[in-house]
């Protein structure tokens, strides 16, 4: 008969806590997006308008990837850098816009009507 190491349950115990850390724990973490691409900082990205929340400043977007920020298209509501921009936009218009990282919140900096 073989006689185990008198440290291998505990080895054990610390192999399956340390693969349990590294799952994810929620959808969100898992959710694996490409890294952010500097070159198009200046990049207007397609979108239509799903709501307009001029009480809240939010403007809820179905868009495509934003580059300068490796998000992948989806639809999500964002801050406005200057309110002014949601009195120029209604539910289902189609927009080019542009967005940045402002107080740790991805906030739309510019907006204009698609062509």
């Amino acid at each position: 008969m073989k006689v185990l190491h008198p440290l291998a349950p505990m080895l054990l115990v610390l192999f399956a806590a340390s693969a349990q850390a590294q799952a994810p724990k929620d959808a969100m973490s898992s959710m694996q997006m490409p890294a952010p691409n500097r070159q198009a900082a200046g990049a207007l990205t397609d979108a239509v308008v799903q709501k307009v929340d001029t009480a809240r400043g939010l403007l809820v977007l179905k868009h495509g990837d934003i580059p300068n920020l490796g998000m992948p298209g989806m639809t999500m509501g964002f801050d406005v850098a200057d309110r002014k921009m949601l009195q120029a936009v209604k539910a289902g218009d189609k927009v080019r816009f542009h967005v940045e990282i402002m107080k740790g919140k991805p906030t739309v900096t510019q907006l204009e009507a698609a062509r």
